[in-house]
């Protein structure tokens, strides 16, 4: 059976990178990945977004609407964006965290407000500060490797070897201070 994740942000957030990871384990556990990534106008703080598809065969990474299982909001108002993505029995997984648009930011439009209660009523979501997260860890750019160690969890795919592919994806540097986010993020999912 096809599984389908989509992950979706803003420009900068490491949405892609973790879709990379993400693939990189599932094909060294033996599944079928396709992968699209879609940037729009992400060096301007404009919405990314990341489709994963895995099973035993998978023939398109697109996922139409109403199909993802799992939905991973990188900012908060993403989550209400994509929502039209996931399935009724479907999961989000969203960083409470947010960033203002161009128009939120002049004033012309108020940030949105009740998205997590809009989106819990609907289904099985877990919310947690990512990014603060990360500021305690040491380095705010590994929110995007909490997400994906909640989404991992999720998926219920912690055999993965993703300590590895975390290891072998990020530079030397930063290696352990991804794999401790990682750690975090799996301790974050509350399924």
């Amino acid at each position: 059976m096809t599984k389908s994740i989509k992950l979706v942000g803003v420009g900068g957030q490491g949405t892609i990178l973790a879709a990379k990871v993400l693939c990189q384990g599932l094909i060294e556990a033996g599944y079928d990945v396709k992968m699209s990534e879609i940037h729009g106008m992400s060096q301007r703080g404009g919405s990314v977004s990341s489709e994963v598809r895995y099973g035993k065969k998978v023939y398109s990474p697109v996922i139409e609407k109403g199909n993802a299982d799992i939905l991973v909001a990188f900012e908060l108002m993403e989550a209400a964006r994509y929502m039209d993505y996931i399935k009724p029995e479907g999961v989000v997984i969203i960083n409470n965290h947010k960033i203002n648009s161009m128009v939120t930011l002049n004033g012309k439009v108020p940030y949105p407000t009740g998205i997590y209660e809009s989106i819990s009523e609907k289904v099985k979501t877990t919310m947690f500060n990512a990014s603060e997260l990360a500021v305690e860890l040491g380095n705010p750019k590994v929110a995007n490797i909490i997400l994906l160690g909640s989404l991992v969890k999720a998926m219920e795919l912690t055999d993965i070897d993703f300590e590895k592919i975390i290891r072998e994806s990020v530079k030397e540097k930063f290696v352990d201070i991804n794999v401790k986010a990682f750690k975090l993020g799996l301790n974050q999912y509350q399924g």
